[in-house]
């Protein structure tokens, strides 16, 4: 007959239900965990970010000192090897003018006109030049300055004539600018000139007029 054991006294059966029950202990204990845990959370990382403040200030406008000028530097005595050296010499102050002793005033130049010259004459007919612009060509000498550089101009010379047709002052109305004799030579060739008066009615007048007169070195013979 063969004998049984009791289970009260079987280790294998103990620790089987040992086993059973420490399965079920710790699916309870998870599930529970799990129950209670469940749940969304958002995690939200918080940077605290400092605020910035930007201040902007005035800035005064930069200030250049001036120096003074440095002082002059003292003169320095330099030796000689003379021993005649002259003394500090005084000029006497005089306070005495004697205008008697003051020369006389220039006197006006020769090519000055008076004031009556100035005056204007109406005229009907104005002063012809006898011969033409080619009379005064025959007495009209180009500068030999001018001629040897090859240089042309003109001039406009002022010319007053008489009642009687005569060329009695000359003036330079407009130069030429080259200052090589172009105005000098067109006074003295019309100096030489004669002319039909100007004509007021059937009167002869004294007038002024304008001629202008072209210097060109084809025309020099």
């Amino acid at each position: 007959m063969k004998a049984t054991k009791n289970p009260k006294y079987d280790l294998r059966y103990h620790y089987r239900k040992a086993l059973e029950l420490g399965m079920v202990g710790a699916l309870l204990i998870v599930t529970s965990s799990f129950y209670i845990f469940r749940g969304d959370y958002e995690y939200q990382l918080k940077v605290d970010v400092p605020e910035i403040k930007i201040e902007v200030e005035d800035i005064p406008p930069t200030e250049q000192i001036r120096r003074p000028a440095p002082p002059a530097r003292p003169a320095v005595p330099i030796p000689t090897e003379e021993e005649d050296v002259p003394e500090d010499e005084t000029i006497e102050e005089t306070t005495e003018l004697n205008l008697a002793e003051l020369p006389p005033p220039p006197p006006p130049p020769e090519d000055d006109l008076s004031e009556e010259s100035y005056q204007f004459v109406p005229y009907d007919e104005p002063p012809v030049m006898i011969g033409g612009m080619e009379a005064l060509l025959r007495v009209l000498e180009y500068p030999e300055l001018a001629r040897k550089a090859g240089i042309e101009g003109t001039v406009v010379i002022g010319v007053l004539v008489d009642e009687k047709g005569n060329t009695v002052k000359t003036q330079v109305l407009k130069s030429d600018g080259t200052k090589l004799g172009f105005e000098e030579a067109a006074s003295r060739a019309l100096m030489q000139m004669k002319w039909k008066p100007a004509m007021q009615r059937d009167k002869p007048v004294k007038v002024w007029i304008s001629v202008p007169v072209r210097f060109r070195l084809s025309d020099v013979s």
